[in-house]
């Protein structure tokens, strides 16, 4: 496999101990798992009834991704699958993400799980979920 390395004008110009060591940590040659993202990105914003979550999972499949909604917690998991190899091609450098990713958070109300709607469209997970209303209230009488 060949490595692809990021010219940097000034190396030449310096001597330093260490540059060979920071050009071994910037080279793309670590294994995916190493790369692997530490969380997936999202974006969360409400109003006065629901909840609007946009998730990025860049490479998943919309079957690949699964969404579970418990109380006021929302977990997302996905796959990221690694795509099969043309014959006749040759892999230069790897540094595309495969495998799996989960995300979990809670939010401030219960969600109405019976309306929550989903949408997967380029490599975004859009969810809409609406918040469970808030039992009233009452005052007992005491007897």
């Amino acid at each position: 496999m060949s490595a692809l390395t990021r010219y940097e004008p000034f190396d030449d110009l310096f001597t330093d101990p260490f540059r060979e060591f920071r050009r071994f940590l910037r080279t793309p040659d670590w294994p995916a798992a190493m790369r692997a993202p530490s969380e997936m990105r999202l974006d969360v914003t409400e109003n006065d009834r629901e909840y609007v979550v946009k998730a990025e999972i860049p490479g998943a499949k919309k079957e690949d991704v699964s969404v579970k909604i418990d109380g006021n917690t929302v977990s997302i998991t996905a796959e990221v699958k690694e795509e099969k190899e043309t014959k006749g091609e040759r892999v230069l450098t790897r540094e595309r993400y495969y495998g799996s990713l989960a995300r979990a958070f809670s939010l401030a109300h219960e969600i109405n799980d019976k309306e929550a709607q989903a949408k997967f469209d380029n490599g975004v997970l859009s969810l809409t979920l609406p918040k469970r209303a808030q039992a009233k209230g009452t005052t007992l009488a005491i007897g």
